[in-house]
């Protein structure tokens, strides 16, 4: 097996034995499952750059270089194709997502295999024996013997071309590939992972490759302090698109974090209904029960009957949030019962919910409550939400199990700090673990134990 790091620089010679430059590059074309070299790029005399056939004019080659089929002034150059990839230049070096792994890895060198005269890529090298191969290859060898002595072992981390997907064939910008399998078939979850890894220039590249749907979804899943990043440095009609698809809870999340100027530029960008909903969200403070609570429930007026609400039930959007309860107000919009779905489907079609709510020990929290009491609220009494009720008693919205355990996260979160000497420590220690490690590796080096 060959690396394109073994390969750069080698020389490259002529029918004759002469040398005429090094190599710099090799070009693939990207259509075949594991696709064969298809050009030579090497340097002439003076840098200059020089591009050959490697079908025509390769007619050996091994560790030590590449030898032509013909002399030097036989040699017809040729340019770069549309569906051609120079390796070096397009992949070496670039950020791919292992969306087996949900990680992001960087691709530090790429596998060849040799069958005749012909060379294809096989895949690409991840781990950390394709950076000691780049440093040069008797590092390699020495510190996978050395880690051999230790009893471990070093393995190559090959991802295989043809689990590779190239987003965007484009490569003189920053480029993502995909493993295994595209992003949108991924969770967005999943994909909110991926996004949190990548710097912002490539999170806007993939942005552009999901479907909207799944962009938005995957954006809602991100951290606070990404979903803040990400929407800065998305256009103003894109971001204020996909908070106006957001749940307006996430939705205030976000622009709480952003500056005032960007937040009210998105808003008035934004649908009536959907800004201002946002805008009376964040009129609640944060940590409170009214800054944590979304508006997208289920309610109805208490002399409505069971097929009324179930039409309602079925008229709902197809995003719209999971839904446990139905809550019953009053002609004044108070609270003043709920309905399960299990009493809607097992009750007449025209009976009045007014005969069938539950109204006992009703519990709801205030605007102004503080969100860890909202949370232990949540799981004292088991419920999958609690509404939030102003001193009147009517209904403002509810808050989910799901916000309780974010609320209670952050909480974790924010008191498990590393201390300043703690960390100082972790920090000395992996200095004089490296400098031990990179002596024990140069003494091999230089003793020849490889």
């Amino acid at each position: 097996m060959l690396y394109l790091s073994q390969m750069l620089g080698k020389p490259v010679v002529d029918s004759t034995g002469e040398k005429i430059g090094t190599v710099s590059d090799l070009a693939i074309s990207t259509g075949e499952v594991f696709p064969r070299i298809t050009s030579l790029a090497f340097q002439g005399p003076g840098r200059v750059p020089f591009m050959v056939s490697w079908r025509k004019y390769v007619d050996e080659f091994d560790d030590d270089g590449i030898k032509l089929k013909m002399e030097s002034h036989d040699v017809r150059f040729s340019y770069l194709q549309p569906d051609e990839v120079l390796l070096a230049r397009d992949l070496m070096n670039r950020q791919i997502v292992d969306t087996q792994g949900l990680k992001v890895v960087r691709v530090n060198d790429l596998k060849l295999s040799q069958s005749g005269t012909q060379l294809r890529l096989l895949g690409a090298e991840v781990g950390i024996r394709g950076i000691l191969r780049g440093l040069h290859p008797i590092i390699e060898k020495a510190v996978v013997g050395l880690a051999k002595l230790f009893g471990k072992d070093i393995p190559e981390q090959i991802i295989a071309w043809n689990y590779m997907d190239l987003l965007d064939r484009d490569l003189s910008k920053v480029q993502l590939s995909v493993t295994h399998k595209r992003l949108d078939e991924l969770h967005p979850a999943d994909v909110a992972d991926i996004l949190e890894q990548l710097e912002p220039q490539q999170r806007a590249n993939v942005f552009k490759h999901l479907d909207e749907s799944h962009a938005f979804e995957a954006v809602s899943e991100m951290e606070d302090e990404f979903q803040a990043e990400f929407i800065d440095d998305l256009t103003d009609v894109q971001a204020s698109r996909l908070l106006g698809k957001m749940d307006p809870d996430d939705a205030v999340e976000i622009v709480r974090d952003l500056p005032y100027e960007k937040a009210e530029t998105l808003l008035r960008l934004m649908g009536w209904e959907d800004a201002n909903e946002i805008r009376r969200l964040l009129g609640y403070k944060e940590g409170t029960a009214g800054g944590m609570m979304t508006t997208q429930y289920v309610a109805v007026r208490h002399d409505s009957t069971v097929k009324q609400v179930i039409d309602a039930l079925r008229n709902l959007e197809e995003d719209h949030p999971t839904v446990h309860y139905v809550y019953v107000l009053s002609d004044y919009g108070k609270f003043i019962g709920v309905l399960s779905l299990r009493t809607l489907v097992l009750t007449p079609e025209d009976t009045v919910v007014s005969d069938i709510m539950y109204t006992e020990n009703l519990i709801s929290v205030t605007p102004d409550e503080e969100e860890e009491e909202v949370a232990a609220d949540i799981f004292k009494y088991d419920m999958p939400a609690i509404p939030v009720c102003d001193e009147s008693g009517v209904l403002l919205g509810i808050v989910t199990t799901e916000d309780a355990w974010d609320a209670i996260e952050d909480d974790v979160s924010g008191d498990r700090k590393i201390r300043p000497a703690v960390l100082a420590g972790i920090i000395v220690g992996a200095i004089v673990i490296l400098a031990l490690y990179t002596f024990v590796v140069i003494n091999i080096v230089q003793g020849g134990m490889v």
